[in-house]
């Protein structure tokens, strides 16, 4: 199968205040003012008054004292120093000069600016200074708040990495208890395989759900090994069965790849029995191949389950998938039918079909499962290219016997295991991968939407075998 593979308003509001600073900055210090003087002698001829009331332009007649006597030091020294100052005391000495300047024309009052551009070199190199560390200052300001975000989320990303196989293995925790550590309690203090060590392990298989044909061949596997003495001792034993386990499930995981049609979509056909959870199974499969970049449609052929079509949009609303439905109690066949025919037409890359649930002793409903699968194969050649069955892990034994019929009606090609991290019986993996062939797709270890995990049969058989200590 294929693999699956803002800036915050307070920088935006530094920024804004320090354009307003860099342009009042640099104007009053490369021409003692001239920018401001411009803008506001605009205001001031409209409103004279208000200029002798505003701090702001008490400054131009020091300033035009110290243009007018640029000899004198004091004086340069003390606007360098403190302008706010000289504003104050030249309130009282010429509060006549800005009435005049104010009363002329705009023209008179440019004179001067001209003048004052011109006349102070030193002033020219004072501003080049003092911008620099009010941008050092504000890029201070902005810049704190922005790293501590970055840092949060770097490491929050690289700790998922390590926890996939340690979720899978604390998911997989009742399995382990019932199977594992019973064989490291069966094995305890013993230094020899004889046949009342043999007896113990086969009861303690059966109980895991791994059938009586797989024990069988297991056991015989461990005599065979224990003849020819090859197997010392309790630990070489319980390495044995691991292997042998093991085996099972790589020759069913040999053909597990899914192959995508040369030209059409990829058309899952997805059956089992009632409540094991195959439209919550489609959701997740179908975030999955989201997330690798295709298109895909959701099918509700499942017609007579009142809730089927509306939980199933909820899942495409979560995915933001189209859901191809008809009314309650259509005919399935024709539902898929003419999804399928809306997929092919819009070149969709993947269409998921859900079928209602039946159970597999409900010949009539069978049967109307093999009527899907040949209509779907009628308007696509080929399709439908994988039919998938969702069986609940907590059924056990019975789950094989499900597959078996739904086996024998439709050919199923793949299986997705649910609620696996809430059984003790994990050996049914094994066993359906013997009894079957079938390769399993993915397992369901809890509720959450990344809880559907492609099926790893090496990361399934180190979590299941691993020890207390580790």
């Amino acid at each position: 199968m294929p693999q699956y593979h803002r800036k915050d308003n307070m920088l935006g509001w530094f920024k804004k205040k320090f354009s307003k600073k860099t342009d009042t900055a640099p104007k009053k210090e490369e021409a003692v003012l001239p920018p401001i003087e411009v803008e506001e002698v605009e205001q001031v001829v409209n409103a004279p008054r208000e200029v002798v009331a505003t701090g702001k332009e008490r400054k131009e007649p020091s300033e035009i004292e110290a243009v007018i006597e640029p000899e004198e030091p004091p004086t340069a020294t003390a606007i360098e120093t403190a302008p706010a100052p000289l504003a104050q005391e030249d309130i009282s000495a010429p509060p006549l000069a800005p009435e005049e300047v104010s009363k002329k024309e705009k023209v008179i009052a440019l004179k001067p600016i001209t003048e004052m551009a011109a006349a102070p070199a030193p002033a020219k190199a004072e501003p080049k200074a003092e911008p620099k560390p009010e941008q050092a200052t504000e890029a201070e300001k902005s810049s704190p708040p922005a790293p501590p975000a970055l840092i949060e989320k770097k490491p929050s990303k690289e700790e998922k990495k390590p926890s996939l196989f340690k979720k899978l293995s604390a998911r997989l925790a009742k399995s382990r208890e019932a199977f594992t550590y019973q064989l490291d309690s069966l094995f305890l203090g013993k230094k020899e395989i004889d046949t009342n060590l043999l007896d113990d392990l086969e009861e303690l298989l059966i109980m895991a759900d791994l059938g009586v044909s797989t024990t069988d061949e297991i056991l015989e596997f461990a005599r065979r090994k224990a003849k020819r003495k090859e197997l010392s001792d309790p630990a070489a034993l319980k390495e044995a069965i691991k292997t042998k386990i093991a085996s099972f499930i790589e020759e069913a995981q040999e053909d597990a790849e899914l192959v995508m049609p040369e030209s059409g979509p990829f058309i899952i056909m997805v059956i089992g029995v009632n409540g094991v959870g195959k439209t919550t199974t489609i959701g997740k499969i179908a975030k999955k191949f989201v997330n690798s970049g295709n298109s895909v449609m959701l099918v509700a052929a499942d017609t007579f389950r009142a809730a089927a079509v509306s939980q199933l949009k909820i899942w495409g609303e979560r995915n933001e998938v189209p859901v191809f439905s008809r009314q309650e109690g259509a005919d399935p066949s024709s539902v898929a039918y003419d999804a399928i025919a809306k997929a092919v037409a819009e070149e969709y890359d993947v269409v998921l079909i859900d079928t209602a649930g039946r159970l597999h002793t409900q010949t009539n409903l069978m049967e109307e499962l093999k009527k899907i699968k040949r209509v779907i194969g009628k308007n696509c050649a080929g399709a439908p290219h994988e039919i998938m069955l969702v069986i609940d892990a907590t059924t056990g034994q019975n789950g094989i016997s499900q597959a078996k019929l739904f086996n024998d009606a439709v050919g199923i090609t793949g299986i997705t295991l649910t609620k696996l991290d809430g059984t003790a019986k994990g050996g049914i993996v094994a066993n359906i991968s013997r009894e079957l062939d079938t390769p399993i797709r993915f397992i369901g270890i809890g509720e959450q939407i990344d809880d559907l995990r492609d099926f790893d049969h090496n990361e399934f058989i180190e979590a299941l075998f691993q020890t207390r200590d580790n």
